[in-house]
């Protein structure tokens, strides 16, 4: 794979199994998680509940996306593309709709200053500014543009998507070797074109063919097969690697994961892109005015809430210690 050369692009890093699993368990829980609004008083915190800006960001965007598909599709292009924008459809100070656009349509025009930076977004033709859009960006050094998993980390992608062609391959000619053949003479057009069809109909999985090698012909072999390569061990080493870079614990996917994996998930993963998108959310959805007494943040109380058995130990605990009453 590294001598190929061939890059990983987003059509084919998604094909990749380990890193599919990966992307599919981080969007379709951040995509699930309620995002609430919050208002600071004197002494205490309170939640806001008749503001619109709650329904755009949990149920009707006003786009074609309802929210829960738009905050997928911001995630993975968070992760495989520049990153996640929402248009902010604003009427002065009323925001009337969130749109996604996807990254692919989106360019830039930034200006050559490496301290004062700033850019203008470039849609279809069109001009905006960044503050009309929420944009979640991973490892941004601009504040423009974030730089994908796929950038950062294509050596072992391309190692596991070529993995996956190899063992198409294997598949497609019955596992059969590649090789050559070996002859004491010089064959004639005829029987090098006899010997090519009798090849091409074995390898092609789909016919009972034999190849019958006479008058001194031997084949000799020049690839190995899945069970010399170690190939199970390598996709399974592969896929524990893509997991890494993701931050999710292998046992999540393999459907063995326990308790202390889910917190791990939690805890390392996904509190830091929600922090993240929390404050991307702040920044661009708040008045100015609002900023210091209103914050949007995520709702994890059902994500962390422990199994029932659990959850009733701790009431009879709490009843028990007199801090709870029946």
């Amino acid at each position: 794979a590294w001598l190929s050369g061939e890059s990983v692009g987003r059509e084919r890093a998604v094909n990749i199994p380990s890193l599919a699993g990966c992307l599919n368990k981080i969007a379709g829980t951040v995509a699930a998680v309620p995002i609430r609004m919050y208002k600071r008083e004197t002494n205490r915190i309170t939640e806001v509940l008749d503001d619109n800006r709650i329904v755009l960001l949990n149920s009707e965007t006003g786009d074609t996306l309802d929210a829960y598909q738009m905050k997928r599709a911001v995630i993975l292009d968070y992760f495989l593309g520049r990153g996640g924008y929402i248009f902010i459809d604003k009427v002065k100070n009323e925001i009337r709709s969130l749109r996604y656009v996807s990254e692919k349509n989106i360019s830039f025009n930034e200006n050559p200053d490496v301290i004062f930076k700033d850019y203008d977004i470039l849609v279809q033709g069109n001009t905006y500014k960044p503050y009309q859009f929420i944009r979640l960006l991973r490892n941004t050094e601009d504040g423009a543009k974030g730089k994908s998993i796929i950038e950062e980390n294509e050596r072992v992608l391309r190692v596991a998507y070529n993995s996956l062609k190899f063992e198409e391959t294997l598949v497609s000619t019955g596992g059969n070797k590649k090789g050559f053949i070996k002859s004491p003479r010089k064959l004639s057009q005829a029987a090098i074109d006899a010997l090519k069809e009798a090849w091409r109909n074995l390898y092609s999985n789909n016919t009972e063919s034999v190849v019958i090698l006479n008058e001194g012909l031997d084949f000799q072999e020049a690839s190995n097969t899945s069970v010399e390569m170690q190939l199970n061990e390598n996709k399974k080493t592969n896929g524990d690697e893509i997991c890494k870079v993701m931050g999710i614990p292998p046992s999540l996917l393999n459907g063995n994961g326990g308790e202390q994996d889910e917190k791990n998930f939690i805890k390392y993963e996904l509190s830091n892109l929600l922090a993240e998108f929390r404050t991307a959310l702040n920044r661009a959805m708040l008045l100015e005015s609002e900023k210091q007494t209103y914050f949007f943040d995520f709702d994890i109380s059902e994500l962390i809430k422990g199994d029932i058995d659990k959850r009733y130990s701790a009431y009879s605990i709490g009843i028990e210690k007199g801090f709870l009453q029946t």
